[in-house]
């Protein structure tokens, strides 16, 4: 009897519909089961329960994820620097490429520029085919025209394929923090976002060593090989390991706006490089290309204004925290940047230091991000974020200032104690700084997110090398010049295009010869002189940042720009199901399609499961709300005959 009052029951939950009869009761002719783990059976099946199941094992595996991730990313992060430590080596005209310093900066910026402008790009268009997707053509396209790279015959040759190795970086770098977004909840996400900064400032800090180890026993195209199995071993880890996600309201791609932001940004820094390299900043060959560029820009920013799905959402910036966040990432990249490339040339060219031994002196700037960036979280807890990245921001300006104490025979531990300095200021601004983008933006467009702040540290590195390497070469060209009054024409071109054509010059006059002596002492102290003009504006420009942040960046309890210590009431009050407040306060709105905090699970064969009611618990999704996993999530219900 109770069994069949059990069935009438089951069945009236299911519609009405007698529970068919399965099993061993099949050939029994048994009534039918009233088992309720037969019916909890039967419900998982269920599309809610389907993605339940999946969004589990997505947060049991996140970590591994992360892990992942960034070593998917490691070969983009090593590129950035590992060339740096080869830029003497293919400036030179017989063991490398002969490249003058302006091929040398366009060899670096023609890839931030590239990667730079498609960042958004790609982000929709991960976003639209699939994060997971894109992440493996991203290191596939990488790792293919890095072998490109390893192969040029000529300066020319160069800068194009490192163009293209933009491309492929274009395609990585945004899927990275939009699967961090969606795979780490509210709270869990600054811890992982913190280590996923680690990360890429030790890659950052590492890649000089690589390249010096490479260019100890290889030819300088070795730098660019190392990247092949990196991006290799990383798709093919993506393809295993990582979840696919999508945005159920993608948007559209905007091409008149990449194609504006691309044109503006290299006609931009076009003119900044001519201007080093004449020496005048009022010849038309210099303002001409600034002006045009400044004005493709505005016109740019005008554009995205009225779009519904801009390449870059500048509307974005009318919140304190997120624009003040993003400047902070932008000058403390514009610094670090400019540094190592003039640093480069201190070390190996002035100071004769080997490339391996030049990238070993760079392991104090990594031990600086190891100590600082795990620790960021913990400080903005207790000092708040504002606090902390105005601080990390003037760590940044003291050590940038401090390279004046540099000289041609200082001890080479100031220079190490610098670096540290520099980076443990680094490590203190980036991943408070990158959390409070992240935490501004809703989770369904976190690719725009992402690539917000890549477009910062690419456009601010490329500014910096652009902008104070050609201070540099305008310093270092107005001390030297005095001295190649008693050279031939040509020579004296070549003398005063670089501290290794100088040194070239000097070569050929004989390293017995008194003339060749003087030249290569002058060429020295002329490099250095011109170092500290650079060091100096370049400390000026972070500190001007870090006054930025204190006046504009909200702090604690301000209102709706929200400082990151209120992050856990945020979390909570998702948990209880009121929703996100962040967007809504950022007046940033949500994608009418899902709520903000919506992840949407995909089948392997790229298939949306339609969920309904989905909310974000612990990291899990479970249908109707109720969590399957975390500290909320029920006991199991347990049937017994």
């Amino acid at each position: 009897m109770f069994c069949d009052t059990g069935s009438f029951r089951i069945g009236s939950l299911l519609g009405g519909r007698a529970v068919q009869t399965h099993g061993r009761d099949a050939h029994r002719g048994a009534r039918p089961s009233c088992y309720l783990k037969d019916f909890m059976e039967s419900r998982s099946l269920f599309p809610q329960n389907v993605a339940a199941r999946a969004q589990d094992g997505i947060y049991r595996r996140r970590w591994l994820i992360l892990g992942v991730l960034i070593t998917s990313l490691m070969a983009i992060v090593l590129d950035n620097t590992v060339l740096n430590v080869a830029l003497k080596t293919i400036a030179e005209p017989g063991v490398g490429l002969g490249a003058s310093q302006s091929q040398l900066e366009w060899g670096i910026n023609s890839y931030t520029l590239v990667f730079a402008g498609l960042l958004f790009t790609f982000g929709v268009v991960g976003d639209r085919i699939g994060r997971k997707r894109m992440l493996m053509i991203g290191l596939v396209a990488f790792g293919f025209f890095s072998l490109v790279t390893a192969y040029a015959q000529t300066p020319d040759q160069l800068i194009w394929a490192r163009a293209a190795m933009g491309l492929g970086a274009a395609a990585v770098m945004p899927q990275t923090l939009s699967i961090i977004s969606n795979v780490f909840d509210p709270a869990e996400r600054p811890r992982a976002i913190g280590i996923w900064a680690m990360a890429v400032g030790i890659g950052v800090a590492i890649g000089p060593v690589v390249g010096g180890l490479l260019l100890a026993h290889f030819w300088w195209g070795s730098v660019f090989l190392l990247n092949v199995p990196f991006t290799a071993a990383g798709a093919a880890a993506v393809w295993l390991v990582v979840p696919e996600s999508k945005n159920p309201d993608p948007g559209k791609i905007d091409y008149v706006g990449v194609l504006a932001s691309i044109a503006g940004l290299v006609l931009l820094v076009y003119g900044i490089i001519q201007g080093g390299e004449k020496g005048s900043w009022v010849h038309a060959d210099v303002l001409g290309p600034i002006v045009a560029g400044l004005a493709v820009l505005a016109f740019f920013t005008w554009y995205e204004r009225r779009l519904r799905y801009p390449s870059l959402d500048v509307r974005l910036f009318r919140n304190p925290r997120l624009s003040s966040a993003v400047g902070a990432l932008a000058l403390v990249f514009f610094g670090m940047m400019g540094a190592l490339f003039f640093l480069s040339f201190y070390l190996q060219s002035v100071r004769g230091y080997s490339a391996l031994q030049a990238g070993l002196l760079s392991l104090p700037f990594a031990a600086g991000q190891l100590l600082m960036a795990p620790r960021s979280a913990a400080l903005v807890r207790r000092f708040g974020t504002r606090a902390v990245v105005a601080s990390g921001l003037l760590v940044v300006t003291v050590a940038l200032a401090g390279y004046q104490m540099l000289g041609v025979a200082t001890p080479i531990w100031v220079l190490a104690a610098l670096f540290f300095i520099q980076g443990a200021g680094m490590g203190t601004v980036m991943p408070p700084a990158t959390e409070a983008v992240m935490s501004v933006v809703p989770r369904e467009r976190a690719g725009s997110g992402s690539a917000l702040t890549n477009v910062a540290r690419q456009v601010a590195g490329a500014l910096g090398v652009a902008v104070l390497g050609s201070i540099l070469a305008q310093a270092y060209r107005g001390q030297l010049s005095p001295h190649l009054t008693g050279l031939p024409a040509a020579a004296k071109g070549d003398a005063a295009g670089s501290i290794a054509g100088t040194q070239a010059v000097a070569a050929k006059l004989g390293a017995g010869s008194p003339a060749g002596r003087d030249l290569a002492t002058f060429a020295d102290h002329a490099f250095v002189h011109a170092m500290h003009i650079t060091t100096i504006i370049s400390a000026v420009i972070t500190l001007l940042g870090a006054l930025v942040v204190v006046i504009w960046m909200p702090g604690r309890g301000t209102g709706p720009g929200r400082d990151a210590d209120a992050a856990p009431s945020a979390s909570a009050a998702e948990v209880a199901g009121r929703g996100e407040p962040v967007p809504a306060a950022a007046g940033i709105p949500a994608s009418p399609a899902t709520p903000a905090h919506t992840f949407t699970p995909v089948t392997p064969g790229g298939t949306v499961l339609p969920v309904a009611g989905v909310s974000s618990v612990d990291g899990v999704m479970a249908a109707g709300g109720v969590p399957t996993a975390g500290p909320h999530a029920p006991s199991p219900v347990r049937a017994e005959g």
